[in-house]
């Protein structure tokens, strides 16, 4: 659907986009070519002067003093032209190369020492590279044939006046020295010869109405009178003498170089008329293209927002939809799949008969509603999976208990038989043996009481009694393999309730088993106990000196010890299961306990068990209620150095077994 809205569009875009392009070119070069004639008949009222005011130094230079009074006007004329030109750069730079010693000159002609014929080239190379700046000059092509032939036609008609024009100023020194003299009759001939072939040029590209302006111009009497002093210069080819006056010379052609400079203020008219009219219509096809291309848009505007809603409302339910899926729906559905104590495959919905909970939006192209099909689909495939992983975790889950409950029954027979063969037994070396059988039955059942702890079925061993501190250490060191290495130093008195007794002692014999596996054979692993009147909290501290812990595996194992779920035990490895032991022992003797690990000073590592009062029992009321919990982590380490401090100052009681 997007490709066959977009390709039409992409080809209205295009078709507008050409249109107003060449419309907008059009107008350009109409108003360019507008201002180019307005400044080449500018540049042609200077050259227009220039040519008088050639011809009268000329024919001054040549002896006739008359043409003093019209060369100072047309002086004049000249400077105001100038001025109004000084404004084009390129006109300027023309004025500053080649009519920069227009003054020298002057000054020379009207003294008379000037050279007839090096006056005579400065002024035609000066008019010369006017004509060469004139913007019509370069002037080749065009889109409209009439406007091309038009400055055809200008330049033609400035070429071949120029070449009047400077026949005027040619024989007018000639006839007022009354001869040709050197290079002057072949200069003479080929002004003449230059003026037919421009002549003949300008007709084949001008309109019948300029070339009838023209034929008009060269029809008048003084053009005659100039065609016979013409023909009178051709004859005396041989230098003889000419009895012809320069001022009716003069006159004559001065009449002819002015009509002709009619006619081409007249073709520059055309010319300008001519783009403006170009410009106008350039001006009207590219408003009516650019309103063209403003309904375009919209229409293409209009039929964008029509798809882009098609798609968009559709995609925007879908992603709601699967949002909804991700967040919210999938995780409860997959949380009450495992915490349901029923069958997960009763719980799931049919797959094939969604209700309006499950139902994906619908609408949009075939491609979206298989999108939404497929995410429905991928929602029944993840339910099944859970439901299925959670039929495992359940089962496993059971498995270990059961395999935990046989080991620790089995256990307890074994241990109830190993004591009643010590009451019997009176050799001392099988006592002996006895007592490390008996030793190895009680680690026996503490790892079976781990397999229950991680199973999350165990409930604690009954104990009625309060106990001791010492004496729940020492029960704990009896659950170790290597008891020998372990140095109880000074524990302070305190009393454990009954129903905390077994679970703090099986977590200190997690924490003491760690410390004999992490340390030297030769290293002993101490443990303190102090209570901490501050915070009202009972410490014991299991301090060993071996390797340590590096700082991500101690972060990973303080995570451990405070994570309970069963997600903890399915992503911890093998080697931290005892931290989850202990975490979920801290966790089950409730609120307040914590268990924290901390590096031990000259190398290994220290864990700190924190038990709060209402786990213990007062030594002066043993029926007293336990005081409040109170929990001040941030004290816990103080409390731990403090302990450790006053335990080497007083005498170690020894290992315990």
């Amino acid at each position: 659907m997007a490709v066959v809205i977009t390709v039409p569009i992409c080809l209205l875009l295009a078709v507008a986009g050409f249109a107003v392009h060449g419309r907008a070119e059009a107008l350009g070069d109409a108003r360019a070519t507008r201002a180019e004639v307005g400044l080449s008949l500018r540049v042609q009222a200077l050259v227009h002067q220039l040519q008088r005011e050639r011809g009268l130094t000329n024919g001054l230079l040549g002896g006739e003093e008359d043409f003093r009074p019209p060369l100072a006007a047309t002086r004049k004329r000249v400077d105001t032209a100038l001025r109004e030109l000084r404004r084009e750069n390129a006109v300027e730079n023309v004025v500053q190369r080649h009519l920069r010693g227009l003054a020298g000159i002057r000054a020379a002609a009207d003294r008379g020492t000037a050279d007839r014929a090096a006056t005579l080239t400065f002024y035609t190379g000066a008019v010369d590279a006017l004509n060469a700046v004139d913007p019509v000059a370069g002037t080749a092509t065009g889109a409209d044939r009439r406007l091309r032939d038009g400055l055809a036609a200008l330049r033609e008609l400035a070429a071949a006046k120029e070449s009047v024009a400077l026949e005027r100023g040619l024989l007018n020194g000639v006839f007022a020295q009354g001869a040709f003299h050197g290079r002057a009759y072949l200069d003479f001939t080929e002004v003449r010869a230059n003026r037919v072939a421009a002549l003949a040029r300008f007709r084949q590209v001008a309109t019948a109405p300029e070339r009838a302006a023209l034929k008009k111009a060269f029809a008048t009497e003084d053009a005659g009178l100039a065609t016979a002093y013409e023909n009178q210069a051709e004859g005396a080819v041989d230098g003889s003498p000419l009895r012809a006056d320069a001022g009716t010379w003069w006159d004559a052609m001065t009449v002819l170089v002015d009509d002709l400079y009619a006619v081409q203020q007249s073709v520059g008219d055309d010319v300008r008329h001519r783009a403006d009219r170009l410009s106008h219509d350039a001006e009207l096809g590219l408003a009516a293209c650019l309103v063209a291309g403003t309904l375009i848009a919209a229409l293409v505007a209009a039929l964008a927002a029509f798809a882009s809603r098609s798609l968009t409302r559709p995609l925007r339910a879908l992603a709601e939809a699967a949002h909804d899926v991700a967040r919210h729906r999938l995780p409860a559905t997959v949380a009450r799949i495992q915490q349901s104590p029923q069958d997960p495959a009763r719980l799931l919905p049919p797959a094939d008969a969604p209700d309006g909970s499950d139902a994906l939006p619908l609408g949009g192209t075939a491609e979206i509603a298989e999108v939404a099909a497929s995410l429905h689909q991928v929602e029944h495939t993840a339910l099944h999976l859970a439901a299925q992983q959670a039929g495992l975790r359940r089962n496993t889950t059971e498995s270990l208990a059961n395999l935990g409950r046989r080991n620790q029954n089995l256990v307890r027979r074994q241990l109830s038989l190993i004591t009643r063969l010590e009451r019997q037994e009176l050799d001392p070396d099988a006592l002996a043996e006895l007592f490390e059988l008996d030793h190895l039955a009680t680690r026996m059942r503490r790892n079976a009481e781990s397999l229950l702890v991680l199973a999350g079925q165990n409930p604690p061993r009954p104990t009625a009694a309060p106990a001791d501190g010492l004496e729940v250490v020492q029960s704990a060191v009896a659950e170790v393999e290597q008891y020998r290495r372990v140095l109880i130093a000074t524990v302070e008195p305190v009393r454990v309730r009954g129903h905390a007794v077994a679970d703090i002692a099986h977590l200190l014999a997690e924490l003491i088993e760690n410390g004999l596996n992490f340390s030297p054979p030769t290293e002993q692993v101490e443990v303190h106990g102090w209570y901490d009147t501050e915070d009202d909290t009972y410490c014991f501290a299991v301090v060993d000196h071996g390797i340590g812990m590096s700082e991500a595996d101690k972060e990973r194992a303080g995570a451990l010890l405070s994570e309970s779920g069963e997600e903890a035990l399915l992503a911890a490895p093998t080697r931290f299961l005892g931290h989850l032991v202990v975490g979920r022992l801290a966790h089950r003797l409730g609120e307040g306990t914590q268990v924290q690990l901390f590096d031990t000073p000259g190398g290994g590592l220290s864990a700190l068990l924190a038990l709060p009062g209402r786990l213990l029992v007062s030594a002066e009321d043993p029926s007293a209620p336990p005081p409040p919990a109170r929990t001040a982590v941030s004290s816990l380490l103080n409390g731990f150095r403090a302990g450790v401090a006053r335990a080497e100052a007083r005498t170690p009681q020894g290992a315990s077994s």
